[in-house]
């Protein structure tokens, strides 16, 4: 090595060093004294309007509710007087709708601009199903005016050509609940004006007289909705099939004595966010996501395994081990349960990322070798037959549902994905004793590459959250360096850089393949999936590698964090999107803690 060469590796090491020590000191401040990491996970104001909508559904409205749900959405209304999906995405009809549909409510006038929008847009009449079906709750909507989703589908086995077993797990438990309230057509009245938005009040026609098989239908669903209820009242952990297995078991009759609708009620008090004079409720929470992160972004970063909090950590996720069978064990009868969830309590809905993820964190810190075999096992035992891993179930790809006229709200199914492949690569590729596995998902994972050499990303924005995954995943398989893959992936990361060195993508990409890996912006996170890409690829002295590092040490705060407005992860593509909180330091801790390994080793 030359002697510029020399002190440029000599300088970057020192920034790094810098820049790392800055971090870990703010990561590990950032840990709960349970030995938890978990930051808000921020989506869009529908769940704020929604939370309004079922309080006041059960008569559970309360003064201060309604002033901290009015402060929040006018916080979050643009200056164009409407309310996107996403930080500075475009504006959203449904969005706006629900948001302005719970101001009024509250007593608050949104004003001009946010009407105007609304009917520009085409009004309720253009909204998508599940606002209408709010609205129709709030007695704004009529019923019957909306496709049905019927109870009977729960009748149908699994092994019949059709079941609710196609459908992804969150699209399953919502539909479910969905098609019992919609049965029912349950009204509570708002006594507010809407018929400048194109409401139709007041016009919901009784529910048809039920036959017997409606009525056996609906004695299944209501069990079937029980039995998935979680250890914290919700369902699945998440937001939607919540909101409506409360509203669903309302509207058959039940009250708050109802032990599964009082425990439903009462764990929403865990998910309230109280941001001051603000309150807005998470659709999610990702603690075990959360701490795994961490723990490989500290030890990355030279944090002895047996640091107080790192132990603290792992007694954590072990403790977490999901050891009950799901809904997976529907399509995998034979396989034993293992691995992780994302959320606090989700045993009945593990994920093959997180038992990826986690698997790698308790490897890193030499803890509960059991436990991670278990989990593998249970991973391998999870993939496709095409090679690839879903997040939730196996062969979850029957894309002829999208043609059904309820499915408009997004994702319904959990087909195999780059990323979440790609992580199970990462973990099975140092392991012993799946090589079939292994082979099977790199064969998957290498078809899978675009033309420009990148990677689509389906849980995080987008082809810089695939390729940042996906090369990791390569280089623990054990491909070469001067494989075509890495080449082909390095030159696009080359292509997008931005000028600051920086990296940024546009969710538009999800739409526009003229915004894969580009954006008006840069953030820290997703520099730092292109930063591991590029280390994984054995180019950590390269200058591209040199210049991210260099941009996320000048952007990183004077308290060892960085500042990420925008949203760099994914629910459904376009239609429900993220900002993990913590992503902005544990990424970038990662990517850094990774390239100084390199420059070191």
């Amino acid at each position: 090595m030359s002697a510029t060469a020399t002190s440029t590796a000599t300088a970057v090491r020192t920034s790094l060093d810098t820049a790392i020590e800055q971090g870990t000191r703010r990561l590990l401040e950032l840990q709960r004294p349970d030995g938890i990491w978990v930051g808000e996970l921020e989506s869009n104001v529908t769940m704020t309007a929604q939370h309004l909508f079922w309080n006041h559904a059960l008569g559970l409205r309360t003064p201060e509710l309604d002033k901290g749900i009015a402060n929040e959405l006018m916080h979050r209304m643009r200056d164009d007087g409407t309310w996107a999906i996403w930080f500075e995405g475009p504006p959203d009809l449904s969005t706006s709708i629900e948001a302005y549909v719970a101001l009024r409510m509250c007593g608050v006038d949104p004003g001009r601009e946010a009407l105007d929008y609304i009917r520009r847009a085409g009004g309720i009449p253009k909204a998508r199903l599940f606002t209408k079906c709010f609205l129709a709750l709030l007695g704004q909507w009529p019923w019957q005016r909306m496709v049905p989703i019927p109870p009977e589908l729960v009748l149908l086995p699994p092994s019949s050509p059709f079941s609710i077993y196609d459908f992804s797990c969150w699209a399953r438990q919502t539909f479910v609940a969905l098609a019992v309230a919609q049965s029912q057509r349950p009204v509570r009245h708002a006594d507010v004006d809407l018929s400048a938005i194109g409401a139709i009040p007041g016009r919901t026609k009784p529910a048809p007289r039920p036959n017997a098989l409606r009525r056996r239908a609906l004695r299944v669903a209501e069990r079937w909705i029980r039995e998935h209820q979680e250890a914290d009242g919700s369902w699945g952990g998440i937001q939607p099939p919540w909101v409506w297995g409360i509203v669903a078991l309302a509207a058959l009759g039940h009250g708050l004595d109802d032990p599964t609708l009082a425990k439903a009620v009462a764990g929403w008090e865990g998910f309230l966010v109280r941001d001051g004079a603000r309150i807005r409720p998470e659709a999610c929470q990702s603690p075990i996501w959360d701490t795994g992160l961490a723990v490989l972004a500290l030890r990355a970063c030279g944090v002895s395994a047996d640091h107080p909090q790192l132990r603290a950590a792992g007694d954590y996720l072990l403790r977490e081990e999901v050891t009950g069978r799901g809904d997976w064990a529907i399509r995998s009868p034979d396989l034993a349960p293992g691995g992780w969830a994302f959320e606090f309590e989700n045993d009945l809905y593990p994920d093959t990322d997180d038992a990826a993820v986690i698997a790698l964190a308790l490897r890193e810190l030499d803890r509960g070798d059991d436990a991670v075999r278990r989990g593998l096992d249970w991973l391998v035992g999870m993939q496709s037959r095409s090679g690839g891993w879903g997040a939730f179930d196996v062969d979850n790809e029957a894309m002829w549902l999208y043609g059904m006229p309820f499915c408009d709200f997004g994702k319904v199914t959990d087909e195999p994905s780059a990323d979440v492949t790609a992580h199970a690569l990462e973990v099975l590729g140092r392991e012993r004793g799946y090589d079939d596995a292994k082979e099977r998902g790199l064969a998957w994972l290498l078809d899978e590459q675009e033309r420009d050499g990148s990677w689509f990303g389906r849980w995080g924005v987008n082809h810089l959250y695939g390729t940042g995954a996906a090369l990791p995943g390569l280089e623990a398989c054990g491909v070469p360096y001067d494989h075509p893959a890495f080449t082909r992936a390095t030159r696009w990361l080359d292509s997008v850089q931005q000028e600051s060195g920086g990296f940024g993508e546009d969710i538009r990409s999800y739409a526009d393949p003229a915004w894969r890996g580009r954006a008006s912006f840069t953030t820290p996170s997703q520099t730092a999936w292109a930063l591991m890409a590029y280390v994984a690829a054995g180019n950590a002295e390269g200058e591209s590698a040199r210049r991210a590092a260099d941009y996320l040490c000048a952007v990183q705060r004077a308290d060892g964090d960085w500042d990420e407005r925008h949203f760099t992860g994914t629910g459904f593509p376009l239609d429900f999107m993220i900002r993990y909180h913590l992503y902005r330091i544990t990424f970038p801790l990662l990517a850094l803690g990774r390239m100084r390994e390199r420059l070191s080793g």
